[in-house]
């Protein structure tokens, strides 16, 4: 994977009533994301205390925010994007990573 990747980290705060349904349409979305051409991976985590916020690693090989917006905004995206919000306690937080490096166990 290129250090020069596009990489965002969002929190979800769902509301508890809205977790399956949240998690269906993530699911959803995600498997429209995988097949896009600049999509590297996906990383999705519950918190271990709090069944209602989840985390979300989305790595990208594009240059910059603009350049995938541009390539992104397609309307399985759209569509989740107007269905999320409902199903928030709070606006998502997201954040704009710089990757460093990675390590892994060898032989995985």
């Amino acid at each position: 994977m290129s250090n020069d990747d596009l990489v965002f980290y969002v929190k979800l705060h769902v509301k508890p009533q809205h977790v399956d349904e949240w998690r269906e349409a993530f699911h959803t979305i995600v498997e429209q994301m995988r097949r896009e051409e600049a999509f590297v991976s996906c990383y999705l985590h519950q918190d271990a205390s709090d069944e209602t916020l989840f985390s979300r690693y989305e790595r990208w090989a594009e240059p910059s925010v603009e350049a995938f917006l541009k390539h992104q905004m397609k309307p399985y995206r759209v569509e989740y994007d107007a269905k999320v919000e409902r199903l928030l306690q709070r606006p998502r937080e997201a954040q704009i990573l710089v990757p460093l490096g990675q390590w892994k166990k060898r032989g995985i």
